[in-house]
């Protein structure tokens, strides 16, 4: 129990008072309706525990098991005496003048409940403790606010703990381990006054210990939680409904929650009331129930300990270590969430996620909230055992405000592909914004300062799918270079992702585009450069996560086209799908494998965990240990269709599971091996997992979970396919395509009329200018033309240095070079003649550390291949380029040519 029912009230009174008729300002940043973002704010710090938490005017009450508070990690100030209690100011998260000690004669003194009076001139305390100040009290203690000492007037004994308070007008409510109050039995619950502590009729005995107390709105009820069984000598376990003045039993819940959980908080609004509820093995959620007539509203089974929740503006806000909510269309087990936030109306958590570790003593983490407001904010502060917030040092106490939100996305990590004649498909995997689900992305082109798409998002931490946007009308054969920016609600920009290059293609990739045409929802070509992210080149932007280190770059792959492939290393390396999906009546599971390995795996499946073993799983193509291919399908019954051959010899094979009302049928290098009638598979949400997952007592299982080996090209489709599309895909990849060589210079320096008998042939970067001349000189050495193809495209690829100047806004032309250089002698006053010919014209980038592309003369470089060949970059403005050059640290930022070539 945090603070009274009465406290809901002069909450709301004390914001209007403080804003006129006006709510308290929001940060329009959020995840509506959450009222508080997630940026941690500076807090002083306890040494332990904090059990409780309540408020009053501006001021939060802590109480626990510690004996100091220190200020927040990294600011001035000493350390201050605390023996489990600290008052601090809500809006500045320092300690105030207040200074209690709460103390015990033997064994160890804790404050475990906070409440304070509707009128909020008292503060109440219960626990375990003998003295406050030193005044005798008997583990509950009433305190003047005003003048923080406590009052002697109130006298009420409890020979046990006090876990849970409650306060109205007249009335404070106990729950605990007590048997006796003031002498009278009182099994768990009892109630007293106000005043003088003196024992109320109230009686609702129980026969395990109280956790959690709160009076209804109206104050004609009760509502009683914690370890018990029975409520007055009925079954209800750990939640009961009773009468307020008498205790008498209203509603009970025999059977209603699991016997191996118990209700550790309480919370009530003007319609609903809500249980925290922690389990060993059994519900560890959030329920919410109806004030008229007691029934369930909703129930959240999310497992992970809840202690506490705050309903607040139509928001429940909870305190746990959640780590499964599965159950509900949620994450699987896996990380732990702290901090959880939904709608009173619903299960479906909503994008708030500020993060705490385990912390000490039982490693819960957070374990109360309350709320206070102070000049116009609201402060949301938590208190537990936690030692971290957001991955800073934070012990004992946080705070989170309802306005300032300054924390900016996550950067997008960015890929960008081309299967169509001028079209480059741009992908990233969403950003992660701990207060707001919804990002504004924007997409530029070739450093441009204006984007060339803008769209929005939605990404919580377990579903972050891909986001794309496809380029279209571009030259064919042309390379561009792409960046992405993420941005909240309140304008706040994450950095730009890293450059990624794509050069439109000229014709179709055969075998990408059969894929694609025929309707894939998830492609995964493995050609990714960067972890963990691998991009979907499918319309499903199904994109996938990669875990414990799949090896990337391996070639080559299974396709003519040049592409790439991952390596998977039998152990535990997977990649999954970065959200949740179902599958329905018909599906088809394609790859390409690779192996050698005598100890089989799974080389595709769909099972209900990312990164854990499922629990469920199936729709899956597995090997066993003696390179045999099986693909099955549950329905009850594990129904297997499979090879009689063996592909473990380090050749690269097609593999193809296809389900559907006609049935099940495997395919291996575009011929049908096995057939059946079997139409049903497991219905369940989960992910795709490629590389591994649990395999369980599946007919010929092999002795690894996880594929040794590499696999390329992987399809999921919507649709059983035909065989006649499966042999099409098999041969198309046989076919080649555009292929794509990037070459380095062999060769590149600049020369500055300036400094006319310098040489920078070792510089670190190029310059341009007209005026005052720079001009710089790049070498390739040409491939000679493949057989069967032509020359379709050629760009020049370049990025601007580091430096604060080094874009420019003046054109930049690109000529060949017809008289003689050499990158380690020339000098302005031995540059070489230049062609009058224009190769192209390039628009560099205004800023830093930006790429930027032109298309070059195809003939020109045509003419050329085979042999070396020389260009120029000159300008015609004041303002000066510095551009990496092939000596820079940062290979990234070389010069690069692109050369596309195209069957003929």
């Amino acid at each position: 129990m945090k603070r009274s029912r009465g406290l809901h009230a002069a909450l709301a009174l004390s914001l209007a008072a403080g804003l006129g008729a006006a709510a308290a300002p929001q940060a329009t940043a959020l995840t509506e309706p959450v009222a508080f973002t997630a940026d941690d704010l500076p807090t002083w710090q306890t040494n332990g525990i904090v059990w409780a938490l309540a408020q009053a005017n501006g001021v939060v009450f802590a109480g626990g098991t510690f004996s100091a508070v220190r200020p927040p990690e990294g600011a001035a100030g000493a350390e201050r005496q605390a023996l489990n209690f600290v008052a601090m100011d809500a809006a500045t998260g320092a300690p105030t003048d207040c200074k209690l000690s709460f103390t015990v004669a033997s064994g160890t003194a804790t404050v475990r409940a906070l409440a304070v009076s509707p009128d909020q001139r008292t503060l109440y305390a219960g626990g375990y403790f003998g003295a406050v100040n030193g005044m005798p009290v008997s583990s509950a203690a009433a305190i003047d606010i005003a003048t923080c000492t406590p009052k002697d007037g109130f006298n009420a004994v409890f020979p046990a703990t006090v876990r849970a308070l409650a306060v109205t007008g007249d009335t404070v409510y106990a729950g605990g381990d007590f048997d006796t109050v003031n002498g009278a039995t009182r099994q768990r619950f009892a109630a007293v006054d106000a005043t003088t502590g003196a024992l109320r009729p109230f009686r609702a005995d129980a026969d395990e210990p109280g956790r959690a107390i709160e009076i209804t709105p109206d104050g004609r009820h009760a509502l009683l939680g914690g370890d018990f069984f029975e409520v007055n000598g009925a079954e209800s376990h750990a939640l009961a409904v009773v009468d307020a003045t008498t205790g008498a039993n209203a509603r009970t819940y025999p059977g209603f929650i699991m016997n191996s959980s118990v209700v550790k908080d309480i919370d009530t609004d003007a319609t609903g009331f809500y249980t925290a509820n922690e389990g060993t093995g059994g519900f560890d959620g959030r329920i919410a129930l109806e004030l008229n007539g007691f029934d369930q509203r909703w129930r959240d089974t999310c497992l992970g300990a809840t202690q506490a929740v705050e309903s607040h503006k139509g928001v429940l806000y909870s305190a746990s270590h959640a780590h499964d909510c599965g159950l509900v269309g949620e994450f699987p087990d896996g990380r732990r969430y702290h901090f959880l936030a939904q709608p009173t109306t619903s299960v479906g958590k909503l994008g708030w996620f500020p993060d705490t570790n385990d912390g000490l003593g039982e490693g819960i983490g957070p374990r109360v909230i309350t709320i206070a407001a102070r000049n116009g904010v609201e402060y949301l502060w938590s208190g537990g055992e936690f030692t971290t917030v957001n991955g800073a040092p934070a012990q004992g106490l946080t705070r989170f405000a309802s306005t300032g939100d300054t924390g900016k996305p996550t950067t997008p990590v960015a890929s960008a592909a081309s299967v169509k004649p001028g079209e480059i498909q741009v992908r990233w995997r969403t950003s992660l914004d701990l207060d707001d689900s919804r990002l504004t992305y924007r997409v530029y082109r070739d450093g441009a300062a204006t984007p060339i798409a803008t769209l929005d998002a939605e990404s919580l931490p377990w579903h972050r799918p891909q986001a794309s946007f496809t380029d279209t009308g571009l030259a064919p054969g042309s390379a561009h270079t792409y960046r992405v920016t993420a941005t909240d609600g309140a304008g706040n920009v994450s950095a730009l992702s890293a450059s990624v290059t794509a050069t439109a293609a000229v014709s179709a990739q055969p075998y990408a585009a059969a894929v694609i045409g025929d309707g894939a929802s998830l492609y995964w070509r493995y050609d990714d450069t960067t972890t963990p992210y691998t991009a979907d080149s499918s319309k499903g932007d199904m994109s996938g996560l990669q875990a414990n280190g799949p090896v990337l770059g391996q070639g080559p792959g299974a396709t003519a086209d040049g592409s790439k492939a991952y390596a998977f290393d039998g152990t535990d390396s997977v990649v999954h799908s970065d959200r949740r999906t179902t599958v329905g009546d018909a599906y088809t599971i394609e790859t390409w494998f690779k192996t050698t390995t005598n100890r089989g795996g799974k080389l595709i499946g769909f099972g209900n965990n990312s990164t854990r073993n499922s629990g469920r799983y199936d729709k899956h193509l597995y090997m066993n240990n003696w390179g045999q291919l099986y693909f099955g399908a549950y329905d009850g019954t594990a129904r297997t269709l499979s090879t009689l051959s063996s592909y473990n010899d380090g050749k690269w094979h097609h593999v193809v599971g296809t389900q559907g009302p006609g049935g099940m049928n495997l395919y291996v290098d575009g011929k049908r091996v096995g057939s059946n009638t079997r139409s049903g598979h497991e219905r369940y949400a989960g992910y795709w997992r490629i590389g591994g997952d649990a395999v369980g007592s599946w007919p010929s299982r092999p002795t690894s979970n996880y594929f040794a080996g590499q696999l390329d090209e992987t399809a999921v489709y919507p649709t059983a396919l035909t065989g006649d599309q499966v042999a099409a895909h098999y041969l198309r990849a046989a076919q080649q395509g555009d292929t794509v060589t990037t070459l380095q210079p062999v060769a590149d320096t600049y020369v500055n009329e300036g400094s006319t008998s310098t040489n920078y042939g070792a510089a670190t970067s190029l310059a341009v200018r007209g005026s005052a001349a720079y001009e710089t000189y790049l070498r390739f050495a040409l491939p000679a033309l493949p057989a069967g193809k032509q020359l379709t495209g050629a760009s020049l690829e370049v990025r601007t240095d580091s430096s604060a100047s080094a874009g420019s806004a003046d054109a930049v032309r690109v000529s060949p070079v017809t008289g003689a250089w050499s990158e380690n002698d020339v000098t302005f006053a031995t540059k070489p003649a230049l062609a009058a010919q224009t190769l192209g014209t390039l628009t560099p980038p205004t800023g830093p550390s930006t790429g930027a592309s032109v298309q070059l003369d195809k003939a020109a470089v045509a003419a050329a291949l085979g042999g070396e060949y020389s260009m120029a970059l000159t300008g015609v403005g004041t303002d000066a380029l510095w551009l990496w050059s092939r000596e820079a640290p940062a290979s990234g930022g070389t010069p690069k040519l692109v050369l596309t070539f195209s069957p003929k």
